[in-house]
């Protein structure tokens, strides 16, 4: 035996011993283990099964946006310009559709069956790709019967795509004062990428043109929004009973009611006197620049852009000869004709150039020294003053005038009254016109030979043609520039006061009032007021102002549209009708204290006296002595409708 060494012999009965403990605790945990679970199992699966039933088929809480009901718009007498009514249309939801490929494929079907045509696919598609996956896409507006029924019928084959219920604009007089009023139509790419598209969500139209789109801010509102409960393929459900969540909704506050200085019972007779016409009237309060007609012919019915104007409908609205989506009011820029008279004859005083009662000869023409070019007049006027000259109208009388005055002298003084400038009204798509000079030809030009002005030039703007252009709205605001004496000019608008959403009480809004325009005397003015009374009793107008029961004073004007020889004549019946003269007359009425300043133009008519005068005496008639529609109470002007509905609305 080695010392030092010890031995140890293994304890296997110790070992075993520790095994069988080890293994009966692991039996025990894994036994409590188990029977957890099953009693887990036996809770949800028995005790709790209706309930966990219920809630694996609405497993998600979906915040779904509440557009806000839009503004109505309504007449300086509460007469419903704009409304909005419920209607019916198709939306698709994205992600409930699929990817790419499943979505092409559900527009596909839908032009089979009818319901879009196939020029629309491209453009509906990129609108809802710039959504949200979630969120529903209008893609069908304004459903009539067939297409509910048509789309009923093939419900099934659509996943994703479902037909509900809005509340879309309404415009229930129609065409009428359709280029002040606008329309609404879908948004689209474009607008998306200019617009707060969370303050949009769930909101299917938006304002284009005039007062829609001018105050779409103030019409449109603010968005609300509810949770709902969906289930695994995006349909909302209901819980009733203990277990049902309580779901947060923020109702949406409606738009802005407008109310516009428009009197729709005179717009309506403006537009039936221009009616078959292509034309434009315009009628200005003076002291407040509220815009009482704006009428441009032939237009629309933006119901049509409300249910959505197919390729082939716009093309034929947008190619028409007569251009009907052209706001003449605001955006025809025509030659003024012998409307600018007055104001030259104002001019012609206040730089010393001619007095009143200097007498002029009219031969039936005029020629520049030197020049044996005829500058025609319709006739032999004879001895003339300034103010017979206004009254008829005499051209060779403001041929010599401007002539003498110069175009810089006529530059400066017209640019006092905004010719060649924006009027500012509170609407979009204004034209500025042009009142030429011989700084705009050199800033305009490039080549030397095209900047040099001629004497001719300034001979054909003394009677209002040549590079000169205004709008119907620059002239019935020159109208009430000139009834004021220069001394109150208050920008025009449309939008005269607003109502908060709910409420009843209406808030003015103050005139804009510009600079006052101080540039001649009263005894000036008078002579100006003369002359332009005169053209209404015994002068150009005297027909259209035969009987008037109150003071008026107005001025014709016969613009020329094409350049003709001195042998032609473009008033001749047997003319191009494109290449007719346009017919103008602007006036202002009562004299002593104007209430309303008008400008009437009818392209290609001829004589303005004839064809422009009789329609401004009706709108003026209907206006100063018409029956006054039966207005609600001043306080009332026309029921509010609800702010705070939490129902949807486009």
């Amino acid at each position: 035996m080695v010392r030092g060494r010890q031995s140890r012999i293994k304890n296997y009965f110790a070992e075993n011993r520790l095994f069988a403990i080890r293994c009966v605790v692991a039996g025990v945990i894994a036994a409590v283990l188990l029977l957890t679970v099953a009693g887990r199992l036996f809770y949800l699966q028995v005790l709790r099964h209706d309930y966990y039933a219920s809630q694996s088929l609405g497993n998600s809480v979906r915040l779904e946006p509440i557009p806000p009901s839009r503004g109505l718009i309504l007449d300086r007498h509460g007469v419903v310009l704009a409304d909005n009514l419920p209607a019916f249309q198709i939306e698709l939801v994205r992600e409930q559709v699929g990817d790419i490929k499943a979505l092409n494929a559900t527009l596909a079907q839908l032009v089979d069956i009818g319901l879009l045509h196939n020029e629309e696919v491209a453009n509906i598609r990129r609108t809802i790709l710039l959504h949200k996956v979630y969120e529903s896409v209008p893609i069908k507006l304004a459903l009539n019967d067939q297409e509910m029924a048509l789309f009923a019928v093939h419900r099934y084959q659509f996943s994703g795509v479902d037909i509900r219920t809005r509340l879309a604009r309404h415009y229930p007089l129609g065409e009428t004062a359709v280029h002040a009023i606008g329309y609404v139509s879908a948004i689209n790419e474009t607008d998306m990428k200019a617009i707060d598209t969370d303050a949009y969500a769930g909101t299917t139209l938006i304002g284009k043109l005039g007062v829609e789109a001018a105050y779409e801010q103030q019409l449109h509102g603010k968005r609300g929004s509810r949770e709902i409960l969906v289930n695994a393929a995006g349909r909302p459900i209901e819980k009733k009973g203990e277990y049902t969540p309580q779901l947060a909704v923020h109702p949406p506050v409606a738009g802005a009611d407008l109310i516009l200085g428009l009197d729709v019972r005179v717009q309506k007779v403006a537009e039936t006197a221009l009616a078959g016409k292509r034309g434009s009237v315009v009628a200005i309060d003076p002291k407040t620049g509220d815009v009482i007609v704006l009428a441009s012919t032939p237009g629309f019915d933006p119901n049509d852009f409300v249910r959505g104007l197919s390729v082939a409908q716009y093309a034929s609205l947008s190619n028409n000869i007569d251009i009907p989506l052209l706001n003449r009011a605001l955006r025809g820029a025509y030659p003024p004709g012998s409307t600018v008279k007055p104001l030259y004859a104002l001019a012609g005083q206040k730089y010393g150039v001619i007095t009143p009662q200097q007498i002029q000869y009219c031969p039936g023409y005029f020629t520049l020294p030197g020049s044996s070019n005829k500058y025609r007049d319709d006739e032999v006027h004879g001895n003339v003053d300034m103010r017979s000259a206004i009254s008829r109208s005499c051209d060779v009388y403001f041929y010599r005038l401007a002539g003498k005055m110069g175009i810089d002298h006529m530059h400066e003084f017209m640019s006092a009254f905004g010719y060649g400038e924006l009027t500012g009204v509170d609407i979009p798509g204004e034209k500025p016109g042009l009142y030429a000079s011989p700084e705009w030809k050199r800033r305009v030009f490039k080549r030397k030979a095209d900047q040099v002005w001629f004497p001719g030039e300034t001979i054909s703007m003394g009677i209002g043609q040549g590079p000169i252009t205004v709008t119907p709205l620059q002239q019935a605001e020159f109208a009430a520039e000139i009834s004021e004496r220069g001394r109150l000019v208050a920008t025009p608008r449309l939008v005269a006061a607003t109502r908060a959403p709910g409420a009843v009480d209406i808030v003015a809004r103050a005139p804009v009032l510009k600079k006052p325009i101080d540039i001649a005397t009263d005894d000036e003015w008078s002579v100006v007021f003369d002359g332009m009374e005169a053209a209404v009793t015994t002068g150009t107008a005297h027909v259209a102002g035969a009987g008037a029961k109150y003071k008026w004073a107005g001025k014709t004007g016969t613009a020329q549209v094409v350049t003709v020889k001195q042998t032609e004549s473009t008033k001749h019946k047997d003319a191009d009708l494109r290449k007719r003269e346009h017919a103008w007359f602007i006036a202002f009425a009562p004299v002593d204290d104007p209430k309303i300043a008008i400008s009437v133009l009818v392209e290609n008519a001829g004589f303005g006296a004839s064809n422009a005068a009789p329609i401004a005496r009706k709108v003026l008639d209907a206006y100063l002595l018409g029956e006054e529609p039966v207005a609600p109470d001043a306080h009332k002007p026309a029921p509010p409708h609800p702010a705070n509905v939490p129902g949807p609305a486009t």
